[in-house]
């Protein structure tokens, strides 16, 4: 068995998700689970309506309209016989959202945030499994909440692996013995909690979703097909000439997706490695091509890589009494930024200050600020780009410095991580 995963630009209208069933008949041979992201830009669309419905922000109705009419008209395209079952699947899916909707908000944010959000994966793959059968594909749709159990930190779940990986033994593996149906279409991205709540795994979470299970499965490999032809040493938003790398250690590919590249999510890798089970990055425009392997094989990058950040903030910490910034410091400085769910980019220290940088999150950051107020002086930059440079040499770094002033650097033998702000 092998994991497959379509992101949202894959399935982003009616031609992506018949461009899936064309990319599934190349492997008639193989058992597949197929994980599928919310088709296009439908987390955005659903993050809005969960503002709307929390904060007041916009018009929950509207929003909610804009989101339906989108998928019904994928539907359409697909489907025009409006008596097959997915117009009504479809629309019950989103009758049950309008019903959670309905009344005043009845958690913290981040729990409803699990429950509105999820529903993008849910119609995705309904949408995308009745396709698949009625193209005559041995296709199957499966709610992955039955076995992904995670813990209730909402927007954030840590899996349970014992339990996921118990309940994946017993039903989905099962499954597959059967011989009916070869391919399994899931959502990525959710999970359930103890108490049934649906939770997510954190933000463009379906590749690590694909790398759980193929972990607890045993599959043999993973594939996510990407808008790219693979991974590239640089973004190609940010460059005009980009070079594909046919081949990534595990521990490169970490460590890039560990300082933002986001072509793979941070938690995918490690599953992986510990079963040493290959992961493939392979474009879904073009499947014939080679695209990018990550396994075990140790060897340097051919080039080097550069990951940029943007809308950053650099804080600066110092004790208000004007002693050391000393071990007992640092850790009710992290213990603060792990209470807030606040990812640290890079950092640096000396004898009286600690700069890190992070992501400036609206919804976080104030509270963060505020509680690092209370003990220490606070001071922070805002606007500003964070520039990560693998396998870097002086020449990459002026490149990327041209027009811009650095407010911190740290380097390391491999890696630097540059902060800086427009000249």
């Amino acid at each position: 068995m092998d994991v497959f995963k379509f992101g949202g630009a894959s399935v982003k209208d009616a031609e992506g998700v018949r461009n899936v069933g064309k990319i599934l008949r190349l492997f008639p041979d193989k058992e597949l689970v197929v994980v599928v992201s919310a088709m296009g830009k439908t987390t955005n669309a659903l993050e809005r309506l969960c503002d709307a419905f929390y904060y007041g922000k916009e018009n929950v109705a509207d929003i909610l309209e804009e989101i339906k009419t989108y998928h019904e008209n994928i539907v359409r395209e697909l489907f025009p016989d409006t008596k097959h079952t997915i117009h009504d699947e479809l629309h019950n899916t989103f009758v049950e959202l309008e019903w959670s909707i309905e009344g005043q908000p009845e958690y913290t944010y981040d729990q409803e945030y699990d429950q509105i959000v999820s529903v993008g994966e849910l119609a995705a793959t309904k949408i995308v499994a009745a396709y698949l059968q009625s193209d005559g594909l041995p296709a199957r749709w499966w709610d992955v909440r039955d076995f992904i159990r995670t813990d209730d930190r909402f927007r954030e779940g840590k899996v349970d692996w014992d339990l996921t990986g118990k309940l994946i033994a017993e039903t989905l593996l099962p499954f597959f013995k059967q011989g009916k149906e070869k391919i399994v279409v899931l959502q990525g991205f959710i999970g359930a909690t103890a108490e049934n709540f649906t939770s997510t795994l954190g933000r463009e979470g379906s590749d690590y979703t694909a790398a759980v299970l193929a972990h607890c499965a045993g599959a043999g490999s993973v594939t996510i097909w990407k808008d790219v032809p693979g991974v590239l040493n640089a973004d190609p938003k940010w460059f005009d000439e980009t070079k594909l790398i046919e081949q990534l250690s595990y521990q490169d590919a970490i460590e890039l997706s560990y300082y933002g590249a986001t072509v793979i999510h941070p938690k995918t890798i490690k599953p992986l490695q510990n079963k040493d089970i290959p992961l493939y990055v392979k474009s879904f425009l073009k499947p014939e091509e080679v695209g990018t392997v990550i396994n075990g094989q140790q060897s340097s990058l051919p080039v080097p890589c550069f990951i940029f950040k943007v809308n950053q903030l650099l804080i600066s910490l110092s004790p208000k009494d004007f002693s050391f910034i000393v071990e007992e410091n640092m850790s009710r400085i992290f213990r603060l930024f792990s209470e807030h769910g606040v990812k640290i980019n890079t950092m640096q220290n000396s004898a009286i200050s600690f700069s890190l940088c992070v992501d400036n999150d609206e919804r976080r950051i104030p509270g963060l600020i505020k509680a690092l107020q209370e003990e220490y002086r606070v001071l922070y930059n805002d606007n500003l780009e964070l520039i990560t440079i693998r396998y870097y040499d002086q020449a990459t770094i002026d490149r990327v410095c041209i027009g811009k002033k650095v407010l911190l650097e740290v380097k390391s033998r491999y890696t630097v991580q540059l902060v800086v702000k427009n000249g």
